[in-house]
């Protein structure tokens, strides 16, 4: 409480639910604006080219939504330099280096972690760093913590950084700046402007596709929920599932589009919502899934830039963005989705998706004990 002009007390204001998620979510695309026009001020990125131009491999990692980040960018980075990526959970390298850094030569890696200070990203980097000289790059929304005293380089986002638990703008954010440095990398400016030119478009169709993924979860009820992906696309898909999961305290699970059919399609049912993120590259091949799941009883959602009659039969809503962008330079706004059905379920719910029930924003282990604090980052 604090005291009024009068000498009583005010009871401080009570934040609803969900207020810091709907905000950072909505604040996305103007958040990628001042992320690149500040990474293009400091000029970091021909730095890191730089240092890092003779790197033949590299290795992207992190931990949770982190390391989903870390598989969008591998799957991306191939495409646009040419390069080898790979994306590791950092625990993965951590207690299996030799397995995953054996037969590498000329190799880079990059750590991401929100905070900059998640205890497993911190000891991969310092692995890498001190015992396999392996320079590291870290990625992070946040200034001078422990992470960038580690690594070689840093890309902080700082613009990106967010008051909830669970990871949003800072997700799509990092997923930007790490596309934009692989495009610097390669020379291929025309990229880069695309990565420019999606946040003003994203703005634009954001306030509806909110509208309606809002309308969609209020008038209907689910007890499970599956996100599909491929290529680009699967890292999409794996952190949709998570912010469901996270923000709703619902059960929500991530598979390949086409690997779908291959026993998981036992669950299907009207009472699971199944997320379909169609990529141009196998639209064919995976709106062959969405009809086959539809006729199944499923109940769908298809995400695409573009749909046809067919998706459109064989799904109770669909979101088209139809940007004039490469499909790369379009995969952050296939998160919204996901956030969005998270912060209305839980919502529904009567959860918090700011501060759900186990989560705090960074994991820091105790070096004493195998006690961790689960989190987001």
């Amino acid at each position: 409480m604090s005291d009024n002009k009068d000498g009583g007390s005010v009871t401080p204001a009570v934040q609803k639910p969900g207020t810091h998620s709907i905000s950072e979510i909505l604040s996305q695309p103007h958040c990628w604006t001042n992320c690149l026009k500040q990474v293009d001020r400091s000029g970091i990125l021909e730095e890191i080219v730089r240092d890092f131009k003779d790197a033949s491999e590299w290795i992207f990692v992190g931990c949770g939504s982190s390391y989903y980040v870390a598989q969008s960018v591998a799957f991306s980075w191939t495409l646009l330099t040419g390069l080898r990526a790979r994306a590791v959970p950092a625990s993965e390298l951590l207690l299996f280096p030799d397995t995953l850094l054996t037969g590498t030569e000329d190799i880079a890696a990059v750590v991401i972690s929100r905070s900059g200070q998640t205890s497993e990203a911190v000891a991969a980097a310092g692995l890498l760093e001190k015992e396999k000289g392996i320079r590291t790059l870290a990625v992070s929304c946040a200034a001078d913590r422990p992470l960038e005293h580690i690594s070689s380089s840093i890309l902080a986002l700082l613009p990106a950084d967010e008051e909830s638990t669970v990871m949003t703008r800072s997700f799509t954010s990092m997923l930007l700046g790490l596309q934009y440095l692989a495009s610097h990398l390669a020379g291929n400016h025309g990229f880069g402007k695309s990565l420019h030119k999606l946040a003003p478009a994203a703005e634009v169709v954001l306030p509806a596709f909110h509208s309606r993924i809002r309308d969609f979860v209020q008038e209907r009820q689910f007890a499970d929920y599956i996100c599909l992906g491929q290529g680009p696309f699967f890292g999409i898909a794996s952190e949709c599932a998570l912010k469901i999961t996270e923000m709703s305290l619902s059960y929500a699970q991530n598979f390949h589009a086409l690997e779908f059919r291959h026993g998981p399609k036992s669950v299907v049912g009207p009472e699971t919502l199944i997320m379909f993120l169609l990529s141009e590259t196998g639209y064919e091949e995976e709106c062959e899934v969405l009809q086959e799941i539809k006729s199944l009883g499923g109940t769908t959602l298809a995400i695409a830039n573009r749909a046809d009659e067919r998706a459109r039969a064989a799904s109770d809503l669909v979101i088209e963005f139809g940007f004039e962008l490469p499909e790369l330079a379009r995969l952050a706004p296939y998160t919204f989705a996901g956030q969005l059905i998270g912060l209305y379920t839980g919502l529904k719910k009567g959860v918090d998706p700011d501060n759900p029930r186990h989560l705090t924003r960074v994991v820091i282990l105790d070096e004493n004990s195998a006690a961790a604090e689960p989190s987001a980052d």
